[in-house]
C-alpha cells in the first residue's frame, strides 16, 4: 500500500470519478429494467450528455445546485426528449443506482499499480457530492475493496463550482498542500473539457483516451491547453507520468 501520510514531497494524482474511473454508461443496465434494454443506451448517453450540459449551465448563470440534484434533473429530461416518464420511486431507484456505478475495465491495473507505488498521493477529485463519492466507494463492488487506496476526496461543493471552473482546480490544489505548485498537481480524466480546464490553470494532466480516436479539443490548442501524456486506460497512467516527469 503507498505511503499516503502527506502529500507535501509527492506528486499529487487526482483522479477524476465520473467518466474515468466509474462507467456512466453501466447505468443502462437499470435504466432498462423500466423503460426496455433496447431504448437504455441512448437514453443513458443522452442522460449524462445533459448531466454534463446542467453544470456548464449552472457554472454560466453563477449558480449552484448539489450534484445528485443536477443528476436527477438530466434524467427526467432525457428520459421526456424519449417521450417517456418514470413515478418518483423508480427515479430514486435509479439515483441511488448511480452511486453503484461499475469501474471501467482498465481500472484493475491501475488499483495494483497505486497498490505498489511509493511515489504518488492519489486522490479522489469530483463533481459528485461528498454523499455520492463515499457512496460510490461503499457501494461500487468492483471499485469498494480498493477504497483505502484513495488519500482524500476532494469534492466541488465546498466551493459551489463545477469543472472547468478554475476555482474547482483551486481548492484541488489547496487541499494536498499544493497551492504554489500546481505543476505538481496531475489531473487523470477521460473527460476533454476536465483536461482542458486543468491545463488552463496550470495543473499537469492526463488524458484517458479509451476510444483510441487522438486528442481533437480545439479550446485553447495555441494556448497548449492540451494533456500532457494520453492513455488508452487509467491502467496505464502510473508508468505514463513516471515516464513523463523521468524524460
Amino acid at each position: 500500500m503507498p505511503d499516503q501520510s502527506s502529500p507535501s514531497n509527492k506528486t499529487v494524482l487526482a483522479f477524476d470519478v465520473y467518466g474515468t474511473l466509474l462507467s456512466t454508461e453501466s447505468i443502462a443496465r437499470q435504466l432498462g429494467s423500466y423503460i426496455g434494454q433496447e431504448k437504455a443506451p441512448s437514453v443513458a448517453a443522452e442522460w449524462r450528455r445533459l448531466q454534463l450540459e446542467y453544470t456548464f449551465r449552472c457554472n454560466s448563470m453563477d449558480t449552484y445546485m448539489p450534484f445528485s440534484t443536477v443528476t436527477l434533473g438530466a434524467l427526467r429530461h432525457a428520459l421526456s426528449l424519449s417521450s417517456l416518464s418514470l413515478p418518483s420511486s423508480v427515479l430514486q431507484s435509479l439515483l441511488e443506482a448511480y452511486n453503484s456505478l461499475d469501474t471501467f475495465p482498465d481500472v484493475a491495473p491501475l488499483l495494483s499499480s497505486l497498490t505498489t507505488s511509493s511515489s504518488f498521493y492519489p486522490v479522489l477529485f469530483s463533481n459528485g457530492t461528498h454523499s455520492m463519492i463515499h457512496t460510490s466507494l461503499t457501494s461500487s463492488p468492483s471499485l469498494s475493496p480498493h477504497a483505502h487506496l484513495f488519500a482524500d476526496i476532494v469534492v466541488v461543493e465546498e466551493v459551489r463550482r463545477f469543472k472547468p471552473h478554475p476555482d474547482v482546480y483551486a481548492h484541488l490544489c489547496e487541499r494536498v498542500g499544493k497551492e504554489a505548485r500546481r505543476g505538481e498537481v496531475w489531473l487523470v480524466s477521460g473527460n476533454a473539457f476536465d483536461v482542458v480546464g486543468a491545463a488552463r490553470f496550470g495543473m499537469k494532466t492526463a488524458w484517458v483516451d479509451r476510444g483510441g480516436g487522438g486528442w481533437v479539443d480545439c479550446l485553447g490548442a495555441d494556448e497548449g491547453w492540451r494533456p500532457d501524456v494520453v492513455v488508452k486506460g487509467v491502467g496505464e497512467v502510473v508508468g505514463a507520468v513516471d515516464r513523463f516527469l523521468a524524460s
